[in-house]
């Protein structure tokens, strides 16, 4: 619903402008000087502001130069019963959206307001794209098929309010993908509030959630704000929620449906307006069926699913993420030929987490612009990994032996090689293998026929 402004010292005007906004189903707020509305704007996020010229203690023009630069994102109309062409210029210079005079025209005022607002939707929404763009090229990492297809999942996921669940092992990026869910939306400009339901005790989840009024129990000495209250507008973020008590996910679920909370030890229904984006390293399919997880809140959730991979799982995503991590520490280094293997020789328990660490260890303990693969493997105390293919020759005899044919021989020995060694990295699955290679299972089908690669015991899923 937007919300307008309505800075006037005529308390007629006041009152016949607010009627006839709420009647248009406007959120109105109203001001007697420029000060308390400039309080107003502090304290709530308004869209419109309808902006009297002759105000006292501040005057109109005054005031629109004062909020145009505090306060960019608001459209402002100004409106006067003593205008001319000199002072409406001037206003529209100043950035007025628009000059009216009184007595105000209910047709004209209603076109005004309308366009105003769709015009800063339209301006949001540019600014969303802008953030999209940028957003899915430095945040999210990676050019794995899975990594492609987060992307692409975020980018649809946050033009809607619908709510998100995200699973995955811990340390693999489930709060990164949450964040880009919240930064490329229309709500990326209000709060993005995190709450790990893990790190709470159960006996506090509800007080953190909801809040609690002072005299709630012996610890509240004061009125507190809750998470969901805190978000209004925003993208509630619930880390960890298969650790949430019944009890807990009970009253989540009562928000979910009604937007609506209490705080703990109050009778106020208090609305709300939050995204809720969820995220588990458990199964919590499996926890319904143990009694666990309450069914129908994980129905409410699992609107759209995202799971993020675990590192080990697409390994061709390291390097790069390294690299990004090691820049974001200010560190130039550049990774010598055969790192690669020291790095996927490691099973990365940690996931990404993991990695960001080896990136600090890097950037504190190495000195040098190059980093080899001997010392990379010191500092993950591992060797590295013999390719997959060394019972059949390798790389390096591939290597050899390619540049004795012919271009065509030549194209289908390494086309066989790869195709062997990305089947084996993804331990015989014709689906998964044809997916991180970016073409349809059945051509996969085809090529393996071709070369005789033997697909005894593997799997289609």
């Amino acid at each position: 619903m937007p919300s307008i402004l309505i800075i006037d010292d005529e308390p007629g005007i006041r009152l016949t402008l607010a009627s006839i906004l709420e009647d248009e189903k406007y959120k109105v707020f109203t001001s007697q000087d420029a000060l308390e509305g400039i309080e107003t704007l502090n304290n709530n996020v308004i869209d419109l502001i309808f902006l009297d010229v002759l105000l006292p203690k501040l005057g109109g023009i005054e005031a629109l130069e004062r909020i145009r630069k505090e306060f960019p994102a608001v459209e402002i109309v100004m409106i006067s019963g003593h205008a001319n062409i000199d002072m409406a210029v001037r206003a529209v210079k100043l950035g007025a959206f628009d000059f009216l005079e009184k007595p105000l025209s209910l047709e004209k005022t209603l076109t005004v307001c309308r366009n105003a607002i769709a015009i800063k939707k339209l301006r949001e929404e540019n600014k969303t794209l802008k953030k999209l763009s940028s957003f899915a090229s430095e945040d999210i990492i990676g050019t794995s098929a899975t990594i492609r297809k987060i992307r692409e999942t975020v980018k649809q996921a946050a033009d809607s309010d619908a709510r998100i669940l995200i699973t995955g092992e811990n340390g693999s990026g489930k709060e990164v993908i949450a964040r880009a869910v919240h930064l490329c939306s229309a709500r990326a400009e209000r709060p993005f509030v995190d709450v790990n339901c893990a790190a709470i005790p159960e006996t506090l989840i509800e007080s953190e959630l909801f809040g609690h009024e002072k005299g709630a129990f012996t610890d509240a000495v004061s009125t507190r704000k809750g998470r969901f209250e805190l978000a209004d507008g925003g993208t509630l973020f619930l880390d960890e929620i298969g650790d949430m008590s019944l009890s807990a996910q009970a009253k989540v679920l009562r928000v979910i449906q009604e937007q609506k909370i209490e705080r703990v030890g109050g009778e106020k229904t208090i609305e709300t307006d939050v995204r809720i984006i969820a995220a588990t390293n458990q199964d919590l399919e499996k926890a319904c069926e143990e009694g666990r997880f309450r069914r129908d809140l994980f129905f409410r959730l699992n609107v759209i699913p995202i799971h993020v991979p675990p590192l080990r799982e697409r390994m061709e995503d390291i390097p790069l993420l390294l690299c990004h991590f090691l820049k974001l520490m200010e560190k130039e280094i550049t990774l010598e030929a055969g790192t690669a293997e020291i790095l996927a020789a490691h099973d990365w328990p940690g996931n990404v987490r993991e990695l960001k660490n080896l990136a600090e260890r890097i950037a504190v303990m190495h000195q040098d612009n190059l980093i080899t693969s001997e010392e990379l493997g010191k500092l993950l105390n591992k060797k590295a990994k013999k390719p997959a293919n060394t019972e059949q020759g390798g790389m390096t005899e591939l290597s050899s032996n390619i540049l004795e044919q012919s271009f065509s021989e030549a194209r289908d020995s390494f086309e066989k090689f790869y195709l062997e060694f990305q089947f084996q990295k993804n331990n015989g699955i014709i689906s998964r293998t044809a997916e991180a290679i970016g073409i349809y299972p059945s051509n996969l089908h085809a090529k393996l026929r071709k070369y005789n690669i033997t697909t005894a015991g593997s799997s289609k899923e």
